[in-house]
């Protein structure tokens, strides 16, 4: 699903399995991909690639949000020459969780090393600038991407429409949700692409929805 030129959502509908929404973010110069979601799952992104003329060699860049298996079990598709970028909070969670994740799916969290750790603050690939948040609470590593070209937020799983993530999973922590919910809440975002869930457009369909998850979910986290 074309968004803006610039701008690719590639969606999971499926009601049978669990995998999460997929981005491609591009420009003259490079290629991101944010959240391939699981390998099995991918063919979807693979044609949403074609149709966009590109290949998964022209990948320069992925970044997952968090580091749940639904989110970045697919980095294992991408070749050499694709970087892969995740907090180091959220490699710490991993390895401490190495063994669960061993034995509930049948990958080795050591081919996930990422090529280097995000960071709050401006992260410059070629001619895109996105800013990294640092945003807690569905996992200790949890970060939410904001692109101001095209006031996109893309939020993971702390916030969808008309929802929020989990807390009940290794590494969560309500307080910290809410805090990262909040913080987001100040970004002058026109999109909202979460990981799960459909897309929010218009400044206005996001300001509300981030008050009515407020409104009617803080209570119970």
């Amino acid at each position: 699903m074309e968004l803006t030129p610039n701008l690719h959502a590639y969606l999971w509908n499926s009601p049978a399995a669990n995998n999460c929404n997929t981005y491609l973010i591009r420009s003259g110069e490079k290629n991101i991909l944010i959240d391939p979601g699981h390998a099995a799952h991918f063919d979807h992104v693979r044609r949403g690639l074609r149709e966009a003329g590109l290949s998964l060699d022209a990948i320069d860049l992925v970044i997952c949000t968090h580091a749940h298996p639904d989110h970045v079990e697919a980095v294992s598709l991408f070749g050499g020459s694709t970087l892969f970028a995740l907090h180091a909070e959220e490699w710490q969670l991993v390895r401490k969780m190495a063994a669960y994740l061993k034995s509930a799916v049948p990958i080795d969290p050591e081919q996930f090393m990422p090529d280097f750790f995000l960071k709050e603050g401006v992260l410059e690939v070629g001619d895109i600038a996105l800013q990294v948040v640092h945003a807690p609470g569905h996992s200790p590593g949890s970060i939410a991407v904001y692109w101001p070209q095209e006031k996109a937020l893309f939020s993971g799983d702390v916030i969808f429409k008309n929802g929020l993530g989990r807390t009940d999973l290794p590494g969560g922590n309500g307080s910290l949700l809410k805090e990262s919910i909040r913080g987001l809440s100040t970004l002058d975002a026109g999109w909202l692409l979460s990981g799960h869930g459909d897309v929010v457009s218009g400044a206005e369909a996001v300001r509300a929805n981030f008050e009515q998850v407020e409104r009617m979910w803080f209570g119970y986290i």
